[in-house]
């Protein structure tokens, strides 16, 4: 019997070593948590259908979280969509220990998707860069996943991002510094995100 108990303390001692937290940052409601950012000539934001909408901004339209967010080793899923507009329907930024990047999904007129900046240069003109297309108002699940020494996403199925970092210099373009720690912004387009949720995981 002390035998099985010292078994039962240890299952649960692992087990809450190795537990997953995972946050969601929206409610399907409301816009808790969130600001809107004042980029000037942001489009309209509003909750719709469980979604949040970011109408088209000239150019850019967006909202950033405004409560904590880690810094490393998170995961972040949700579910976008490009509504109306030919240009990236979410830019997500996010921080990397003491940088910040942004994920461009569907950016330059709708096929450039990767990591803005890596040594100077944008999505379009860096390692990261990928050509995967988005259809227009079709649901895709976003994963965005963060340690000390990798960034990967993924597009549904498809690795979309694979980058170790290394001693590459990450940094913003200047645009999209509004956004941090962590945001989700459109350019000239009319995107939707919903089911957003951070999870905390270890660094492999």
């Amino acid at each position: 019997m002390r035998a099985l108990r010292i078994v039962i303390v240890l299952f649960l001692f692992f087990s809450k070593g190795n537990a997953q937290e995972t946050r969601s940052l929206f409610d399907g409601k409301s816009l808790d948590g969130w600001e809107i950012i004042d980029f000037g000539g942001q489009g309209k934001i509003s909750v719709r259908e469980d979604a949040i909408v970011i109408e088209a901004g000239e150019p850019l339209s967006g909202i950033r979280w405004t409560k904590d967010f880690p810094k490393a080793n998170y995961e972040v899923n949700l579910q976008a969509k490009r509504v109306r507009g030919s240009d990236f329907f979410c830019g997500m930024t996010f921080p990397v220990k003491d940088s910040f990047l942004t994920l461009v999904l569907g950016g330059w007129q709708g096929y450039v998707n990767g990591l803005s900046s890596i040594d100077g240069y944008d999505a379009a003109n860096n390692e990261t860069y990928d050509s995967y297309g988005f259809s227009h108002d079709r649901w895709y699940r976003i994963r965005l996943r963060v340690t000390d020494k990798k960034i990967e996403a993924w597009a549904d199925d498809s690795r979309i991002v694979d980058f170790t970092i290394g001693n590459h210099d990450l940094s913003l373009r200047f645009e999209m510094e509004p956004t941090v720690p962590f945001g989700i912004s459109t350019y000239y387009t009319t995107g939707a995100v919903r089911f957003i949720t951070v999870t905390m995981i270890s660094d492999q």
